[in-house]
């Protein structure tokens, strides 16, 4: 028996249930048609052609009158109404279950992918089943949001397998971030992440960052660890671009590679400002806008709100406390470095 035959006769069944049964055995017939894959409209076009053949079967009497006709009528159709209803819900909530066990499937093999705390071999042959080559190349981009949801990453998966092509994206949520893991040389794929992004929570309300592209199992988990540690240096920092690539801040964890030496630089070049009254932040502050401007004095004061007098006082008692001036080829960089690593270090407390 075909599908399509399947469902009719079940449905024509179900009109003869007893009513103390009827809605639970509706609803796990929607819950069946669901597991076979059938649509919604299917199951319930069967329902109505069932309650055809059942009223069409219902011989009429001689001496029925059309009022006992309409109440017939009308009871079917009641009865029908709540077949179709609670076979739409329980329709519903079979699919709901499969997206759920789809989801949670996805975020195991993720998680286990991004770990290598699998066995290789059960890990070669779910990668085969979400169409990724264990040996090749893969970028993994990490986007960090308040608000993010299963079913918003749902939605981005589906997005970016439909742009891209199934198999050459795969997305879920892991630990409250969206996590895609990309085909190496994927072009685009950063920009269209920011896209969905930007369509599912506005503007302003989210961060993605790109580790590099690396090969095979282990290159997963150094990409995955470039972007997150790139989102971290990013709060750090204060850097809000919505988009950040972990090959463009590389020189952050050199500088942490050898935490005693940023430490001595900070408080050896910029500990004299502590001294400053009010404390070094202001001065903090006025270096890291002149550098994001190059030196432009007259742009840093304008992103201050300062005057470009304000701005070169303090930037001459920057030299008179520490000995160093950013106007100075040979004491910019060891200046501009150590105001990095303070805003790494958090320095001062």
């Amino acid at each position: 028996m075909n599908d399509a035959n399947w469902l009719v006769a079940n449905c024509q069944d179900l009109l003869y249930v007893a009513a103390s049964a009827r809605r639970q055995a509706a609803i796990n017939l929607g819950a069946r048609a669901a597991d076979e894959g059938l649509t919604l409209r299917e199951l319930v076009i069967a329902l109505l052609d069932a309650t055809n053949a059942r009223w069409s079967a219902t011989p009429a009497e001689p001496a029925d009158a059309a009022a006992a006709v309409h109440s017939r009528a009308g009871a079917l159709l009641d009865t029908a109404r709540a077949l179709l209803t609670a076979a739409i819900d329980g329709y519903n909530r079979q699919n709901r279950a499969e997206l759920d066990r789809h989801d949670n499937d996805r975020a195991d093999f993720v998680n286990d992918l991004l770990t290598g705390r699998a066995d290789p071999g059960g890990l070669a042959e779910r990668a085969h089943r979400y169409g990724i080559r264990l040996s090749a190349t893969h970028t993994v981009l990490i986007a960090r949001a308040a608000g993010l949801t299963p079913g918003i990453a749902h939605r981005i998966d589906a997005a970016l397998a439909s742009r891209f092509g199934e198999g050459n994206t795969l997305t879920t949520l892991r630990d409250g971030d969206v996590v895609c893991i990309s085909a190496g040389g994927l072009r685009g794929i950063a920009a269209e992440l920011a896209h969905l992004l930007l369509t599912e929570l506005g503007a302003g309300n989210w961060q993605i960052a790109v580790g590099r592209t690396h090969p095979g199992v282990h290159g997963l988990a150094t990409s995955l660890d470039e972007a997150r540690h790139t989102l971290d240096y990013a709060v750090r920092l204060g850097f809000t671009t919505p988009i950040l690539n972990a090959a463009d801040l590389l020189v952050f964890p050199v500088l942490l590679r050898d935490r005693d030496a940023i430490t001595d630089l900070v408080t050896t070049v910029l500990g004299p400002l502590t001294t400053a009254r009010g404390g070094a932040e202001s001065y903090l502050e006025t270096l890291t806008v002149l550098f994001e401007n190059q030196g432009n004095q007259t742009a840093a004061a304008r992103q201050l709100h300062l005057s470009v007098r304000a701005i070169t006082y303090r930037l001459e008692r920057i030299r008179d406390l520490t000995g160093y001036h950013p106007g100075e080829p040979t004491q910019r960089f060891t200046l501009q470095t150590a105001v990095l690593g303070a805003r790494l270090l958090g320095w001062p407390p």
